[in-house]
């Protein structure tokens, strides 16, 4: 599928890019140089994307910043795979008052937008990369928690479940040895999805000011930067 082909091929070089970032970036992503303020893009070597507020180079701090954009994605990605897997699968295993119990926490947490909640929860805890990959995690499980116990309720009734079960296996070998390697098909496209999902969200936080503070460099705090100068230096945005 070409078009396929042409965002795979997108997707690869923009990691390449982010991991390579030490050996391909032409400067130092923070090192600061009044005198270069505001250069356009291929005004002057080595800056061929021009330079920011504080005359730093915008190419490194691109590359630099895709680093800790990319790392929040999966780390954040982890955490809402796991988090949901496990309240999805004791949910659809174990049934009952748990099943109940744990849906209706689900819905409940969907009931606050997902935005202000972290915009909430950031306000309270010093925004570290760790922490701010986290927080967006432990926020944005839900939708996998409900398709994980969607698949058990099915699972569960299966001839190879009633095999193991009759062969004495207990609850927690028939949850994660028969059941969770059975769902990794639809766990691999939501944890694809979570990547993207997380890498926005860590830009919208940061360019609200909760995110990765300078002088680390995100795509998110980057934008934060560069709105003030959109009417003069626009490209710093773009």
């Amino acid at each position: 599928h070409r078009l396929a082909l042409v965002g795979g091929i997108t997707v690869v070089l923009l990691c390449l890019s982010a991991f390579l970032a030490p050996a391909i970036a032409p400067r130092d992503p923070l090192l600061l140089d009044t005198s270069v303020r505001f250069l356009a893009p291929f005004a002057r070597s080595p800056f061929a994307l021009g330079t920011d507020e504080l005359g730093r180079d915008t190419l490194s701090r691109l590359l630099y910043g895709g680093r800790i954009s990319l790392t929040v994605g999966l780390v954040a990605m982890a955490t809402t795979i796991v988090t949901g897997s496990l309240i999805g699968l004791c949910a659809g295993y174990l049934g009952g008052w748990i099943d109940t119990l744990l849906m209706r926490f689900v819905d409940t947490m969907l009931c606050f937008p997902q935005v202000f909640l972290l915009l909430v929860v950031a306000a309270f805890i010093p925004p570290t990369l760790i922490s701010i990959s986290l927080i967006i995690g432990l926020t944005s499980w839900m939708a996998v928690a409900r398709i994980v116990r969607a698949e058990i309720l099915h699972l569960k009734e299966q001839d190879f479940v009633q095999a193991a079960r009759a062969l004495g296996a207990g609850s927690g070998r028939i949850m994660f040895r028969e059941l969770l390697p059975n769902i990794a098909a639809p766990l691999l496209v939501a944890a694809t999805l979570n990547v993207a999902a997380a890498v926005l969200m860590e830009s919208y936080i940061s360019y609200l000011g909760y995110g990765v503070q300078p002088p680390l460099a995100s795509w998110g705090n980057m934008l934060t930067n560069a709105q003030g100068y959109f009417d003069t230096v626009p490209w710093l945005a773009i």
